[in-house]
């Protein structure tokens, strides 16, 4: 709304989408109302399902896009393309065509338009609140007074489904660099208090795991679905840590 004001009154179009697709998926336009800070409909030439964890159609739910799309890329340097957009996607719950994964968070408000949520892997539901892990990492990041703190150099949170089932488990993955790495079972304790005082008295840190640095994109964004990806595969080969 300020920054249609400063433009006296002139619509601000809202245009989400990624190098990967060539423009964008979702859009607002000049032919429908312009509500701030919302989406009014798929960007033309493109089309997207919103499924939730189960891969059943939602209002809320992570965005897998509908190929074909003019713009799609179709290979990646130095990853696998499959792998990366296709492999492990739920298939359109009514046609039964291959979706393509992009990773954001939408939610379809009751008029029919959308909101932007954020990346889906920076979203967690721990103990039935969904919560983003932007906010959980904002409410760990200071950790003031306590000196294994002093050593991360950053931090990432995960939610990791426990082997045997039941709620979301909190991971906390910290990157030490070159100091010396802190004492995960001292640092959790300390994220515990940080983390009730902060966020959520209902909210704990289940564990802490250590690394010299954490991975990241081309473009230096956390990759929490490799995080995720790497603690399933740890705790599929040694028992749960204390």
């Amino acid at each position: 709304r300020w920054l249609s004001e400063q433009a006296s009154g002139k619509p601000i179009i809202e245009y989400c989408g990624g190098t990967e697709i060539g423009g964008g998926y979702i859009t607002s336009t000049l032919v429908q109302p312009n509500l701030p800070s919302t989406f009014s409909t798929p960007a033309i030439g493109s089309d997207f399902v919103l499924l939730d964890e189960q891969g059943l159609p939602a209002d809320d739910g992570e965005v897998f896009l509908i190929p074909p799309a003019l713009g799609l890329s179709r290979r990646l340097l130095n990853r696998d393309h499959h792998e990366t957009y296709y492999a492990d996607c739920p298939r359109h719950p009514v046609t039964g065509r291959p979706l393509r994964r992009h990773g954001d968070q939408v939610r379809r408000l009751n008029n029919g338009y959308y909101q932007m949520l954020g990346r889906a892997d920076d979203t967690m539901n721990l103990g039935g609140i969904k919560v983003s892990a932007a906010e959980v990492e904002r409410a760990l990041a200071a950790l003031d007074g306590d000196t294994d703190a002093t050593t991360i150099t950053e931090l990432a949170a995960i939610a990791a489904p426990p082997p045997g089932g039941g709620p979301s488990r909190l991971v906390v993955f910290v990157g030490y660099g070159d100091t010396p790495p802190p004492d995960p079972d001292r640092l959790c304790q300390q994220m515990r208090q940080r983390l009730k005082a902060n966020l959520n008295p209902l909210f704990r840190v289940d564990e802490v795991v250590v690394l010299e640095k954490l991975p990241r994109t081309a473009s230096n964004k956390i990759m929490r679905r490799a995080l995720r990806d790497l603690y399933q595969i740890s705790h599929q080969e040694q028992p749960r840590h204390a």
